[in-house]
């Protein structure tokens, strides 16, 4: 078990994604230049050449260096920076100082509609070259973006495709790995009053050929303790809604059953957490639910994961 629940979101403008899949889109695009492609995997995608390497980096953020999408921003000088990180330095231009105000650079503006550029995960398969304003839309549906690492535990940096994953949360994370479509699990802790925040440690089961991630944890739902189950499908939200899950807890001739869609991991732990999609329990209740003098948590958990026709 361990405190907290820090995840890492995944998030589809290009502005904010990862640091290090910057770094490699911008090296991949760099070595595009000139380059043709014959693959039509992707969102609209076509064979064409990158742009010019001058003319794309007069495209990148002044500020966060990624690329920059309408409305660009200028401050009197002429120094330019994105709508994001116009907010971020406070509406003051970061190279001069002057106050940037609401100038638009409509002139870059206009040659990025000219370019072409290939998809930011050319280097994990995908060798398209897209319009400059449709590449961002393709890369928000784009198969070979990376996944986030489920694992919630503690904070986790991996990306990767999902056999990637899979062999990460194994090897790395020691996470139980089950095979089958039910399950039955025993959750124990001790002084549970003591505890507001906890995250138990995640388990992985693999049915029907896919994988999913069963997350238990304890938090404050308003003023209220409770403790929450829920799952999480390794692969994108269309594929998780050909699946349904039924969780369910009880003892002394009462029961609480959930039935639910599992939430791709595209969805980060603390989104789904935060929405409430799962099975819910006050923690007078699992006390209850524990026996005893309600002094310890010994909840038992049961589960059962099916296709849908």
């Amino acid at each position: 078990m361990a405190p907290g629940s820090s995840v890492f979101k995944e998030v589809l403008e290009s502005h904010l994604m990862s640091s290090d899949y910057e770094t490699g889109k911008a090296k991949s695009e760099a070595k595009s230049n000139n380059a043709s492609t014959k693959s039509s995997v992707g969102l609209n995608g076509k064979n064409g050449v990158s742009s010019n390497n001058g003319v794309y980096e007069l495209l990148g953020c002044s500020v966060c260096k990624n690329l920059m999408y309408p409305p660009i921003h200028q401050c009197p000088n002429g120094h330019t920076l994105c709508c994001h990180c116009k907010v971020e330095v406070h509406n003051i231009c970061p190279s001069c100082h002057h106050e940037l105000g609401n100038i638009r650079c409509l002139a870059l503006e206009k040659v990025a509609e000219s370019l072409e550029l290939p998809c930011r995960y050319q280097n994990l398969g995908c060798h398209d070259i897209f319009p400059y304003y449709t590449k961002l839309k393709h890369e928000q549906n784009c198969g070979f973006r990376p996944y986030n690492c489920p694992y919630a535990g503690s904070e986790c940096s991996v990306m990767g495709d999902i056999p990637t994953l899979v062999a990460h949360l194994k090897d790395d994370h020691k996470v139980d790995m089950h095979d089958g479509c039910t399950f039955n699990h025993r959750y124990v802790k001790a002084n549970p009053h003591e505890v507001e925040n906890a995250t138990w440690m995640l388990t992985v089961f693999n049915s029907f050929g896919r994988h999913f991630c069963l997350h238990f944890e304890a938090f404050q739902l308003g003023s209220a303790p409770v403790y929450m189950a829920f799952l999480r499908f390794m692969g994108d939200d269309y594929e998780a809604k050909k699946f349904s899950y039924s969780l369910e807890v009880g003892a002394n001739g009462r029961k609480l059953i959930w039935q639910g869609i599992p939430r791709s991991i595209r969805d980060s732990h603390r989104k789904v957490r935060d929405s409430q999609d799962g099975l819910i329990i006050q923690r007078n209740l699992a006390l209850y639910f524990s026996g005893g003098e309600r002094q310890e948590l010994k909840l038992r958990i049961s589960g059962r994961i099916w296709r849908e026709d």
